[in-house]
């Protein structure tokens, strides 16, 4: 079975994943996507103690160096 972006278990078909959110909506199975919303929340607390702790010449390296490994 392939595996999503934060490694949850989906099926691969059309027609299987059209199963599982029947499942999904009568309440057969639990939709477990929701349980990392704690890791978005931790994230966000990170990167604002991240923004307090840097100067705005810091913050302004970092951007600079992530845009240009993005788009370099």
């Amino acid at each position: 079975m392939p595996k999503g972006p934060n490694g949850e278990k989906r099926p691969a078909d059309v027609n299987s994943a059209a199963v599982m959110v029947a499942r999904i909506a009568t309440g057969e199975i639990e939709d477990e996507r929701y349980r990392a919303l704690g890791r978005r929340r931790s994230g966000k607390a990170g990167a604002e103690a991240r923004r307090k702790a840097l100067t705005e010449d810091q913050r302004r390296e970092v951007a600079t160096k992530a845009a240009r490994t993005r788009w370099g």
